[in-house]
């Protein structure tokens, strides 16, 4: 073999580990990816160490979530200043990355979150004496537990209407749960969502796709 073929196989080669390489950040960032569970967050339905695959399809379709979805967002960057200031406009707040392709794509030192989805754009959401109301109908939350009860963080997001572009999100463990009635989460956006979680694969035991919930209003 002389110094052109080998020339020649190793460029071949080459080529064939960009297009790998470059074919699997783009499966990762728009079809699925493996993660892992590591809060208390959406216990009893997700429990930590549990490996999940999400679907990031959104990305592709920019398609709305439904109420009920486990969704995975971004973390919040920035903080709100004054309890005023988010009781008025209380959406997640972001910094722009100095490296969108470093941080967006491949996700080194992005912070996300697991909650499900309680409300959508333009809904009314009231949360009294523990229980959770959209749209004046009290919500059947069979994926709680029986001991839970849904507080707003300090008082602040009690009776409000989700704003356009966002939902209104909260673990299912809501005593536990740094969510979207907290100050530094807000509403999560909906350029802010990274995927669903629609599988679980670890441990052996739990595999298979998740429980899904009908998030819906007690019959009256």
């Amino acid at each position: 073999m002389n110094i052109n073929e080998e020339l020649k196989n190793i460029l071949e080669w080459v080529i064939c580990i960009i297009i790998a390489v470059v074919l699997g950040l783009w499966i990762r960032y728009y079809i699925m990816t493996p993660t892992q569970v590591q809060s208390v967050s959406m216990k009893p339905t997700l429990i930590e160490g549990q490996r999940l695959i999400l679907n990031r399809t959104i990305r592709l379709t920019h398609k709305l979530p439904e109420r009920g979805d486990i969704i995975t967002f971004e973390a919040p960057t920035e903080d709100y200043l004054t309890e005023a200031e988010f009781k008025e406009s209380p959406t997640a707040r972001y910094e722009e990355p100095e490296n969108k392709f470093v941080h967006n794509v491949l996700e080194i030192g992005k912070v996300s979150y697991i909650k499900r989805v309680i409300a959508l754009p333009g809904e009314h959401v009231k949360i009294q004496n523990g229980k959770v109301y959209v749209n004046g109908e009290e919500l059947e939350e069979d994926y709680l537990s029986s001991s839970v009860k849904t507080e707003a963080e300090g008082g602040l997001l009690v009776d409000f209407t989700v704003p356009e572009g966002t939902v209104f999100a909260m673990g299912d463990n809501r005593n536990n749960s740094k969510d979207s009635r907290f100050m530094d989460v807000g509403m999560v956006t909906t350029e802010s969502i990274i995927g669903h979680a629609k599988f679980r694969l670890l441990p052996f035991g739990d595999l298979g796709k998740l429980d899904w919930y009908s998030l819906g209003f007690e019959e009256r």
